[in-house]
């Protein structure tokens, strides 16, 4: 197809986005004011699906056997297959601290304007809602019921406190350890006790000072979700929840055996019980498709936002279940700007931003060149080579899945 062609539908869709524009800011703040942990996103699920309902496209609801999972499913032709996906989720306490909002309202624009031109180029649409990201792995869990088949690219955008090509996600291990002791009256027979809770400061103080000794790529962070019933009770039970964190999943296993033995000599120290309980979805590193992701960077350019696909120094540490989906299929997560240089994702004052006019922009400016990359990758066959070149044989190290 001649340049001017592909030019004049990425025009459309364009058009297409600021039209809705008024609706997509309008469905972020709704979602934003409507906070919905993992896998209870109920309030977000509805608002877009009905909106892409109302649009005329088809959605199957509660898809792939998860109530708040969405799916529109387009066949124009016998081209690739791209996929954009929407996360709504929020954190608790600090709601829309990681604008899942944004992310939502992005990836709804893109792609109810791609529903529109999928025929003209020939390709095919998936345009899905994927719940649970902040710890559920609510792509893992779609992944194993065959959602991703088939999918040539998939891509979402995420917010953040500047413009990125690439955030270097590392893969993420949760842990609930819990210590059994024995309960006893703290004042007359404290020597009868067990100390849980004893337990579970001595396993924290170890993990501690192993921080100290653990690549610099690496992270363990936890806290306590139970400690006791009332301070004249020695506490027969404690809880904490863990995450550990390291390049990539196989680099991930001695950093979990290291924390491991930490948490357990505060048990065997307190002569207390200790049971690990390893959560199953691991978040594995996001392996971006760098043709891919260069095509997002050009688009990106026509926005005034000016990207590398270079790793930018202080940039990583986080995690994703996108990671996961990058082991599976050729993807990209770039991030957009919404708060100054400096705020941190996962705080109060990002939350605030994450409804501000720069979230506004960054819906739009996503959502647009999300779809004009899509349409980059249904047009031309350089790029649908190049992406297939670049993902390779496809294998999914044990334990993405």
């Amino acid at each position: 197809m001649p340049t001017s062609k592909i030019d004049d539908i990425k025009s459309q869709v364009c058009a297409d986005i600021d039209k809705r524009a008024a609706d997509l800011i309008e469905i972020s703040r709704e979602i934003h004011a409507h906070p919905e942990l993992n896998f209870e996103e109920h309030f977000a699920h509805n608002i877009l699906s009905e909106y892409i309902a109302d649009a005329g496209v088809n959605v199957t609801r509660g898809a792939f056997e998860l109530e708040t999972a969405f799916d529109v499913a387009i066949k124009g032709g016998a081209g690739p297959t791209v996929a954009v996906l929407c996360e709504y989720d929020a954190l608790p306490g600090i709601g829309h601290a990681c604008g899942h909002n944004i992310i939502a309202a992005a990836g709804l624009g893109a792609g109810v304007a791609l529903s529109a031109v999928v025929e003209l180029c020939g390709g095919s649409l998936r345009l899905m809602g994927t719940p649970a990201e902040e710890g559920g792995g609510g792509k893992i869990e779609m992944a194993r019921k065959g959602a991703f088949k088939n999918i040539d690219a998939a891509m979402m955008i995420h917010p953040a406190d500047r413009d990125l090509a690439r955030m270097n996600a590392i893969a993420i291990q949760q842990l609930i350890v819990r210590y059994e002791g024995l309960a006893a009256h703290a004042a007359m027979s404290p020597y009868l006790g067990k100390n849980a809770l004893d337990a579970a400061v001595l396993g924290y103080m170890n993990v501690a000072a192993l921080r100290q000794h653990i690549r610099p790529t690496e992270r363990v962070h936890g806290i306590f979700t139970k400690s006791g019933e009332k301070p004249n009770i020695v506490p027969r039970q404690a809880e904490m929840y863990w995450y550990a964190r390291s390049n990539n999943i196989e680099s991930l296993q001695p950093l979990k055996q290291r924390v491991a033995k930490c948490l357990e000599a505060g048990a065997m120290a307190a002569d207390c019980t200790i049971n690990f309980e390893w959560q199953k979805n691991t978040y594995a590193d996001l392996v971006d498709n760098l043709p891919l992701l260069k095509s997002y960077i050009q688009n990106s350019a026509q926005f005034g936002r000016i990207l590398t696909a270079e790793y930018l120094a202080g940039t990583g540490g986080g995690s994703t279940d996108m990671g996961n989906l990058s082991y599976l299929v050729p993807s990209i997560h770039p991030m957009l700007q919404v708060a100054p240089a400096g705020v941190s994702l996962h705080s109060a004052e990002f939350a605030e931003y994450t409804a501000g006019d720069a979230a506004n922009a960054a819906i739009l400016d996503g959502a647009k060149i999300m779809a004009m990359t899509a349409i980059d990758m249904w047009l031309s066959d350089s790029l649908q080579a190049q992406v297939h070149q670049a993902f390779g044989s496809g294998v999914v190290p044990e334990g993405v899945f």
